[in-house]
This record gives structure tokens, C-alpha cells and sequence, in this order.
């Protein structure tokens, strides 16, 4: 188990298999040492976190499931790194998407969610720009989606 592993670990998070694509794309890509990642949505206990922000889900059910989805993200990396996480170099940019009301403001509170434990689970190499935007809907009713631009060593 390499290093980021191992800090994921106490923090009690284990990487699950790269999820599969939904449709007719590749799930990450990579070019010149840098991975994009397709946008990922959150999973757990083999059901979508489905909800919308603004009408009967909270921001921090919202950061959860952003939490769900940086996990995957880190998944679809370790994949694109042929296994090792350890060669991560930096986390460049998330975009999230938050199926949110039309007068729901607290977008980037609810990315926070993949973005605080990025850091938390990286040091510096988790800190990266960012964009969170509102969705009038996302595929499957999820409540987040989050896409990733990594760089790897």
C-alpha cells in the first residue's frame, strides 16, 4: 500500500474499483501526464445519493455525497495511474454540478464536501481551482456530479 493509500486508510476510506462509465465515453484520459477524469456521481451501499439541494436535502447531505464523489475520483486517478496513487502530483481542478433549486445559492458549500476532503486526504498536493454550478437536473437524479483534472508525477 503506497503513501496516499495509507492516509486514506486512517482516514477509514478505501478506494472502491474505478466505477464503470454510464454511456458512450472513457471514464479518464490522459495526455501529457495530466488525467481528466469524467464526472463522477456518488454511490453508496450500491444506490445513487439522489436529491436536489433547495428542496429537502441539506448542504451537508450535499457535501456528503460531494465527499462520495472526490472518492471516486480518486479511484478513477489510481486507475488511469496504472494502480498507483502514489504517482498523483496534484489535484488541478473540479467542476462540480449540484442539482439544485432555482433560488439554492450554497453551491460551492456543497462542493466543499470533495474539495475539504481532498486536502484533507492530500496536504497540498489536494488544493486545486475549482468551479460549482447549479443543474436543474443530473442523470439518475443524483444530487452532485463532480469531473477532475489531476496531474501525475
Amino acid at each position: 500500500m503506497g503513501k496516499i493509500e495509507t492516509r486514506l486508510a486512517e482516514l477509514g476510506v478505501t478506494l472502491p474499483d474505478a466505477p464503470a462509465p454510464a454511456a458512450n465515453y472513457v471514464p479518464w484520459m490522459v495526455l501529457d501526464g495530466m488525467v481528466y477524469v469524467s464526472g463522477q456521481v456518488p454511490m453508496k451501499d450500491g444506490a445513487f445519493v439522489k436529491g436536489k439541494l433547495g428542496d429537502g436535502m441539506s448542504v451537508e447531505d450535499g457535501a456528503a455525497a460531494a465527499r462520495i464523489c472526490a472518492i471516486s475520483l480518486l479511484a478513477q486517478v489510481k486507475a488511469a495511474a496504472g494502480g498507483d496513487l502514489d504517482r498523483l502530483k496534484q489535484v488541478v481542478k473540479l467542476t462540480g454540478f449540484v442539482n439544485s433549486t432555482q433560488d439554492f445559492g450554497d453551491q460551492p458549500k456543497v462542493i466543499n464536501g470533495a474539495s475539504d476532503f481532498l486536502v484533507e486526504a492530500l496536504g497540498d498536493a489536494g488544493r486545486h481551482t475549482r468551479s460549482a454550478v447549479s443543474a436543474a437536473s443530473l442523470p439518475f437524479g443524483v444530487a452532485v456530479e463532480i469531473e477532475g483534472i489531476f496531474q501525475l508525477k
